[in-house]
């Protein structure tokens, strides 16, 4: 956990969510990849400004649509666009493949717009792309 408090302070995630949550007033949130980062941000953060209608990831199927995760509703993947959400928020550190699938494969006939929930710096990014 003490990793994922340095991380977010490295990236000045509490700024961040404040950008967030005046960019994305009144604006359908569906959070995608709820694992242990999302659930240490959603444990020491504030995400209530944002209005999420529910939360997705790979380890829900069908039949848990409409049963709780950490209170939010579960939106399977596949049902996600019947949702109609104005954005889908990935929650992992690892992002950017994730958000490259959705944009190009799930999402992109759609007016979602796919963005992380605690953003990297540029120069990080570029990093990782020389690493990789």
């Amino acid at each position: 956990m003490a990793d994922f408090e340095q991380y977010l302070q490295n990236i000045h995630f509490d700024k961040y969510l404040k950008k967030m949550n005046k960019k994305l007033a009144n604006k359908k949130i569906i959070i995608y990849g709820v694992g242990s980062f999302f659930k240490y941000i959603q444990e020491n953060y504030d995400l209530s400004l944002l209005d999420v209608i529910g939360v997705s990831d790979l380890k829900f199927k069908n039949t848990d649509e409409g049963e709780k995760y950490l209170n939010y509703n579960i939106i399977p993947l596949d049902r996600i666009i019947s949702y109609n959400p104005d954005y889908v928020i990935v929650a992992a550190i690892n992002y950017e493949k994730i958000i490259d699938n959705f944009e190009m494969n799930i999402f992109n006939n759609t007016k979602i717009k796919v963005i992380p929930l605690a953003r990297k710096s540029l120069w990080s990014l570029i990093k990782r792309i020389w690493e990789d």
